[in-house]
């Protein structure tokens, strides 16, 4: 006979696969504009955010790009909110020595994915901070999986981030594309 806790876990798991099974059937070119009026000043602010609860994958791929923007200045404030969104799985020395290089002379790369953010004016979002993040009718092709667009003010194409769903019912980061070169800002081209 199962026990109270193990129907309650049954109901829970259950719960979360309906929702998965919602979000799938209404997936297809589905764009979320998530604002955030503030940008956190720390990993407590961070935590705070109504976005960190991660219900969705468009909540957890727009927190990344707030954690990537912080990379510049505060590294470690970084990686401890990209953990944070990995959830169970930390970023392994690989991936931080591979953010580490893609931001060698490249710290306007995050800013891009926010409204307003273009090369003419060097990348400087408009406020409140809004990204807009997209899918497409292949975006939950795996279970439990999805990978989301975000589009960049310096690239033609928008850029990935792919989150996986936990059995807590939360959409945690699995990995990005969101690092990848783009235009340079104005001030920093030589021809323009």
């Amino acid at each position: 006979m199962a026990s109270f806790m193990d129907k309650l876990k049954n109901k829970a798991q259950q719960a979360v696969k309906e929702a998965v099974k919602e979000t799938v059937q209404n997936a297809g070119n589905k764009t979320e504009k998530i604002v955030f009026p503030k940008l956190p000043d720390d990993l407590t602010e961070f935590k705070a955010l109504p976005q960190a609860d991660m219900s969705t994958p468009f909540e957890t791929a727009a927190m990344t790009v707030v954690a990537l923007t912080y990379y510049s200045f505060n590294k470690t404030l970084c990686l401890d909110m990209l953990n944070y969104l990995r959830g169970p799985r930390p970023l392994s020395e690989m991936e931080k020595q591979f953010i580490a290089d893609r931001f060698r002379d490249k710290d306007y790369v995050p800013r891009s994915y926010y409204e307003g953010a273009t090369p003419e004016n060097n990348y400087e979002p408009s406020e409140p901070y809004t990204i807009t993040v997209s899918d497409n009718p292949y975006s939950y092709q795996n279970e439990n999986y999805a990978t989301l667009y975000i589009r960049s003010g310096g690239a033609d194409s928008p850029r990935q981030v792919q989150m996986r769903l936990a059995k807590d019912g939360k959409w945690y980061l699995w990995d990005q594309m969101l690092l990848a070169d783009i235009r340079v800002p104005a001030e920093q081209d030589p021809w323009a």
